[in-house]
């Protein structure tokens, strides 16, 4: 079998790393790169990378999508742009109408039924008649506060009501998720932000809560959300962002799942970037009261740069033998992580 051909969409944080693990994969190659930040586009990935290309192929990157993504040029093409299914939307139907399978770490994407039902009926539509399928997935939401939660309840008889929790560290993600954050501002700013809808703070909320329901058959009747500054005592610069003491270095957001009139989910979400300057420690929390009342913690958290790149990837097999159409974390099987040669796991 030929090697498992990959496109790339989006060459930051996530995509410089993504194409890191593809290229210490076995059985799979790189065709395409796709990016519009002038300092990228013409420059091999190889160089950006700073990785000998040894007898691999070159993959220059590419401004134009259309000349970067042709019809059947991928197997699959993993798009990391975006959060928003309304803004990944068109780039999605692009590459699932040139017959390639996508993966997108858009986190409305990992469940679009949630909140944008009429554009999810339209990409499974899309994808069935060119053949290929989508999948959402990522750190959170993708697993931590949704497929680890569902996996669990697989031990139980019954569920009376879940709390999960993820403490994280921003600081891996890139300049969109600091924005959509609010990293760096005054407390002023990410108030009006807010109120206004120019700072989003965690998007996935309502995506991880409808999968649980989904996924055990609760009946959901509303999600509420509070999103709340985290302020910084000590000045903080990382990779992508910089934070003047007194500023905003984080959000601390919640969200809460109705069902049947009764609170049965509650989520907690304070992430910032380098928390360990204030002594704050990481980590994923899960609690489930029911027959039998479990509680998980895994301490620090499952990074969350890594754990995206590595969901993404790790999801690559699964979505090419997938089903034609749109698909969640409750279609798949569960990913794990390829030491072998990815084409063992696609079927023939």
């Amino acid at each position: 079998m030929e090697k498992v051909r990959v496109g790339l969409w989006g060459f930051g944080a996530m995509g410089r790393g993504m194409a890191k693990m593809l290229l210490d994969k076995k059985g799979l190659e790189i065709v395409s790169v796709c990016d519009l930040d002038p300092n990228k586009t013409g420059k091999s990935i190889f160089e950006l990378l700073g990785i000998e290309r040894g007898e691999r192929r070159d993959v220059v990157i590419e401004s134009d999508y259309t000349k970067a993504f042709t019809e059947k040029c991928a197997d699959v093409v993993l798009l990391a742009t975006d959060s928003f299914v309304k803004n990944a939307f068109n780039k999605i139907e692009y590459i699932l109408k040139q017959k390639i399978n996508v993966i997108s770490t858009a986190e409305e994407m990992a469940y679009p039924q949630a909140q944008s039902p009429e554009m999810a009926k339209e990409l499974d539509k899309i994808a069935k008649e060119n053949g290929v399928s989508v999948l959402g997935t990522g750190i959170n939401p993708g697993f931590v506060l949704d497929l680890l939660v569902l996996a669990l309840t697989g031990t139980c008889e019954r569920v009376d009501s879940i709390k999960a929790v993820r403490v994280n560290d921003l600081s891996p993600f890139g300049h969109a998720v600091m924005e959509e954050q609010g990293v760096g501002v005054t407390k002023e700013v990410f108030e009006k932000g807010v109120a206004e809808g120019t700072i989003a703070g965690h998007v996935g909320f309502p995506e991880s809560i409808k999968m649980i329901t989904d996924g055990i058959g609760w009946n959901l009747d509303k999600i509420d959300q509070t999103r709340e500054p985290i302020m910084s005592n000590v000045y903080r610069k990382s990779e992508y962002a910089e934070v003047q003491a007194g500023n905003v270095a984080g959000c601390r957001q919640c969200g809460y799942g109705y069902v049947d009139g009764e609170l049965k989910i509650v989520m907690e979400h304070p992430q910032q970037i380098l928390p360990h300057l204030e002594g704050i420690k990481t980590g994923d929390y899960v609690t489930i009261k029911g027959t039998p009342n479990i509680d998980l913690q895994i301490t620090p958290e499952i990074p969350g740069g890594i754990g995206t790149i590595a969901m993404c990837v790790n999801s690559i097999p699964h979505i090419i033998n997938a089903r034609p159409g749109l698909k969640t974390m409750l279609d798949i099987p569960v990913p794990r992580a390829i030491m072998g040669d990815i084409r063992d796991m696609i079927e023939k």
